[in-house]
């Protein structure tokens, strides 16, 4: 595992502003579908959007047969039930029942539980105090974004195990990494395309059982769905798998700290939403978390370019 490049930070905060900004698109697309229709069909277009080039560029799917295919699609399978389909369907049962704030606080706690996984399992993935004293900074700063709020008790019925589910949700998340970084080499638009279409066969006849086919889809929703679809879904799962298979999942866990920021950012600038109390010391308890955790990677990188 190498240490991160500039190219791992860029896609680590686009990452963070494309899944910050799908809070919005999710609003709009919810007004013309159930929440498990939106989740399959974001990940039917994320499935066929990478399907698509993967073919153009002549790669396909990863290989079905030779050395180390059973071991690839045993991956591919846990990464679309891990990374896509069962934390999808958690959260998005869930926040019929929970505060949606909720969602960002256990979103927090992946790098949490991503530590002690890589610790075991990933080479170079070794857990330090430094680190996890970070992580820990990070989601304080992350919990004092979102507010009380997010804690607040709703009433209804599922509460409790809605909760439960948001935190395996957060694990699946955690697990899903691990898994993508110890699969064996294969190509990662494959890899990618592969994983969010297991996601998508899996969770489809779900949501057709649940919810009903939307019969009077708006311009607005349908928009919304085709962003969902093609951005936070297929481009992002294939810098999701890059950040991972060349930096690691413990890097890769940091993004979980800025979708809070980027959603906050842009509903003051896009929706005029008021600027939370604390909003500010927030950020900067999350930004010194990552700071502190990343310290020995950020020292190469500015070296690095120094030297250029």
């Amino acid at each position: 595992m190498t240490p991160p490049t500039a190219l791992n930070w860029l896609f680590l905060v686009s990452l963070g502003l494309i899944w910050g900004a799908s809070f919005m698109f999710v609003t709009i697309a919810l007004e013309g579908v159930g929440p498990f229709m939106l989740v399959a069909c974001r990940l039917c277009m994320g499935a066929l959007l990478l399907l698509g080039i993967a073919y153009v560029r002549g790669t396909g799917l990863p290989p079905m047969r030779g050395e180390g295919a059973g071991i690839i699609w045993l991956c591919v399978l846990a990464m679309g039930v891990l990374s896509n389909a069962l934390p999808f369907f958690l959260l998005g049962w869930g926040q019929q029942h929970v505060a949606s704030g909720f969602a960002g606080v256990c979103m927090s706690i992946v790098p949490l539980l991503v530590l002690p996984l890589a610790h075991f399992f990933v080479p170079g993935g070794q857990m330090h105090l430094r680190r996890l004293i970070g992580f820990l900074i990070g989601t304080c700063g992350v919990i004092m974004l979102i507010g009380p709020d997010a804690l607040a008790q709703t009433g209804t019925d599922f509460e409790t195990t809605a909760r439960l589910g948001f935190v395996a949700a957060a694990a699946c998340y955690a697990m899903g990494s691990i898994v993508t970084r110890l699969c064996p080499a294969v190509d990662m638009l494959s890899l990618s395309a592969a994983a969010l279409g297991v996601g998508a066969l899996i969770i489809t006849p779900i949501a057709l059982m649940l919810e009903p086919l939307p019969s009077d889809l708006s311009t607005r929703s349908l928009l919304a769905l085709l962003y969902l679809g093609i951005l936070p879904t297929g481009i992002a799962q294939l810098m999701l798998v890059n950040i991972i298979r060349s930096a690691g999942p413990v890097f890769m866990s940091l993004v979980n700290y800025q979708v809070p920021i980027w959603s906050v950012i842009l509903g003051v600038l896009v929706l005029s939403e008021d600027l939370p109390s604390g909003a500010i010391a927030a950020l900067g308890l999350i930004l010194f978390g990552v700071a502190l955790s990343q310290l020995g990677a950020l020292k190469r990188l500015f070296q690095a370019r120094r030297r250029t």
